[in-house]
């Protein structure tokens, strides 16, 4: 006969063997769910998420994890008149690039970028030249930076070349004596042209320091700090090449107030008319003179002691020079009299340049 263990130890073993059946569903279930959600990411996509992509050449604006990362990097305010200063900058190099040259030149700019600049100079294609240059008043310096196809080309130009026929390049060799001097040349009639730019706005001088194939000699300021990069492209037929001009912002700080403001027209914001205008209203302007015979300091229990009646004695004597003040400026300083029966000061000193 079977006994009461007996029966028991056969119910556990049905429920362990029913615990174990329910299990192995569960994961089969589980697993039949991941097979389904699994999902392999091609490199398109990978690109997207990252916000790397190389057909854009990195000039393109950066999307997915690598736009949060930049978004906390480079953030840096926009000055419009600036934009105004290169677009006079191009107008101009392409006149003055046309008389040196005597070649066809065409100067465009491509875009206005704000970077740091460690991150610039690693970006440099080489082999290349960086020019260091001075801005004399705003004591600091800024880099002007040609890269090889426009260095030959300009070499090709000034020497004689052929039109119609593309700028012969030897890569994997310095730069020659001759070449330094011809793109040195070409810079000096750049610089010249970016002061030009500028001075309507504020009177600088850009002068050329030195010539550079290395950009570690080329350090005008700490990696991390901001600059402005304008990329320039100059054709001349089927020659040419690009232009960079790179200013920190540190070199633009003694005119940042002057670069922040609105384009208004071609006067870089100023109206000819209204000044006329205005200065011809100043002149007519009335303005109120006080002539002051003579102060005394009273303590201020005196004068709450005042009554009508009371006598004030002040300093002054009848030859005793009197200020005259608009508010509280000195003007003039003059002597008391009298014309035609009333009282007159005759003005013998002038305080102000008006």
């Amino acid at each position: 006969m079977a006994t009461d263990e007996d029966a028991a130890g056969e119910d556990a073993t049905d429920e362990d063997a029913l615990a174990a059946e329910w299990e192995s569903m569960a994961d089969e279930e589980e697993g039949g769910e991941d097979v389904d959600n699994e999902r392999v990411l091609n490199q398109d996509e990978i690109d997207s998420l990252l916000g790397v992509d190389d057909a854009m050449g990195g000039e393109a604006e950066t999307s997915g994890i690598q736009a949060i990362v930049n978004s906390a990097l480079v953030s840096y305010e926009r000055l419009p008149m600036l934009e105004v200063v290169f677009d006079r900058l191009v107008r101009m190099m392409s006149t003055s690039l046309r008389n040196f040259t005597s070649d066809n030149v065409e100067v465009s700019l491509d875009n206005i970028a704000s970077i740091r600049f460690g991150d610039y100079l690693n970006s440099i294609p080489l082999p290349a030249m960086l020019s260091v240059f001075q801005a004399e008043e705003w004591d600091n310096f800024g880099l002007l930076v040609v890269d090889s196809a426009l260095i030959y080309s300009i070499v090709d130009v000034l020497l004689g070349g052929r039109r119609g026929t593309a700028a012969m390049r030897i890569e994997g060799r310095p730069y020659t004596t001759i070449e330094r001097n011809l793109v040195e040349r070409m810079v000096s009639v750049v610089l010249s042209d970016l002061s030009a730019a500028f001075d309507p706005l504020s009177p600088v001088t850009f002068r050329f320091d030195r010539l550079e194939t290395n950009p570690r000699f080329a350090t005008i300021a700490r990696p991390a700090n901001a600059a402005v990069l304008a990329r320039l492209r100059i054709d001349m037929e089927d020659r040419g090449g690009r232009l960079e001009l790179m200013l920190p912002y540190a070199t633009l700080e003694p005119v940042r107030e002057l670069l922040l403001q609105m384009f208004m027209g071609e006067k870089f914001g100023r109206d000819s008319i209204w000044e006329t205008h205005l200065a011809n209203e100043l002149w007519n302007t009335e303005i109120e003179l006080d002539a002051v015979l003579d102060q005394v300091v009273v303590p201020l229990n005196e004068v709450i002691n005042w009554q009508p009646g009371t006598q004030i004695m002040l300093n002054a004597q009848t030859n005793s020079p009197i200020d005259m003040r608009c508010g509280e400026i000195p003007l003039f300083v003059g002597n008391m009299g009298q014309k035609s029966g009333n009282m007159a000061i005759k003005i013998n000193k002038k305080l102000r340049k008006m």
